[in-house]
């Protein structure tokens, strides 16, 4: 749904995208995550064609998306900072919504209002709470029925309750009509939870690119002890982050776990134990690996 090859913008003396390639598949919900100042809302106004690309090319369901207003009406983006005309209320915000995405949904406006009781239609939306705002902007992007949703912290400011039933809510119309979603979001656990692709940011490029269960799979903990000691490990044997308690060592290992047991296997251990690690516990190693300030986390 989303292509992205070689894309560079530098800002003055500041690089922001260092050719970067992305690929997100249609009908997946995509998580994208990375330290501040990775490039990720550079790169998200790329992909909803607020910025030119300096070089590089960005791709919406095979078309370009800079002054593309065919792929712009097929995609609806919700960024941090929310932007709403100033007397607007939420009728006055349907109507300009309508007049801009030509399949929008006015049966399911009125279907969604039960997702949403708080919500005075007629009230100016700059003087509903912040997570009230959230509410409005995801009720109309869902209406426009787009092909891409874009969500930058979308559920961010809401309250536990309304977090799961706005996850729900993209969730279903996922299921429904293949839509695509691109969320960028520093909440890695409430991400695991609905994403099935993630890319991890740094640095201007996205370094790393998986399905989840590939991610997952590709990483593991190990929890091991020895009588004597940790032995010499293998050379082929990738270790990002060790550390112990007494006789019990925890490796943090590349590769596929089921070998990186049978390797530590051989070495006659007193136990052994391979747990799978938490798409926070990956970020926190892979951005390690790639000399981002993180203390060491016990697990």
């Amino acid at each position: 749904m989303v292509q992205i090859e070689n894309l560079w913008k530098k800002f003055d003396d500041c690089s922001a995208l260092n050719g970067t390639n992305m690929h997100v598949p249609k009908g997946s919900i995509y998580g994208l995550v990375g330290p501040n100042g990775a490039g990720k809302s550079t790169l998200i106004r790329h992909i909803t064609g607020v910025y030119r690309p300096d070089a590089g090319t960005v791709c919406v369901a095979g078309e370009p998306v800079y002054e593309n207003n065919t792929v712009k009406s097929k995609m609806a983006y919700i960024p941090d900072e929310l932007f709403y005309f100033m007397q607007a209320d939420t009728l006055e915000m349907k109507r300009f919504y309508a007049g801009i995405y030509p399949n929008f949904n006015e049966k399911l406006f009125e279907r969604l209002r039960e997702f949403f009781p708080n919500i005075d239609v007629k009230r100016h939306i700059r003087k509903l709470s912040k997570g009230m705002q959230k509410q409005v902007a995801l009720w109309l992007a869902l209406c426009a029925g787009p092909e891409l949703l874009v969500l930058d912290e979308p559920v961010d400011g809401l309250d536990p309750v309304m977090r799961r039933q706005m996850w729900s809510l993209i969730l279903s119309e996922v299921v429904a009509k293949e839509m695509t979603v691109l969320i960028s979001s520093h909440n890695l656990r409430e991400l695991e939870d609905v994403c099935n692709y993630v890319g991890i940011m740094n640095q201007g490029q996205v370094i790393l690119e998986h399905s989840l269960c590939e991610l997952q799979g590709n990483v593991s903990k190990v929890q091991v002890a020895f009588e004597q000691g940790m032995p010499v490990l293998p050379e082929n044997f990738e270790v990002m982050h060790m550390s112990n308690t007494g006789r019990v060592y925890t490796l943090i290992v590349k590769g596929n776990p089921e070998q990186a047991k049978a390797e530590l296997e051989k070495m006659k251990p007193l136990f052994i134990d391979v747990l799978p690690l938490t798409l926070e516990e990956i970020f926190i190693y892979e951005m390690g690996g790639a000399d981002y300030a993180v203390k060491d986390i016990l697990f």
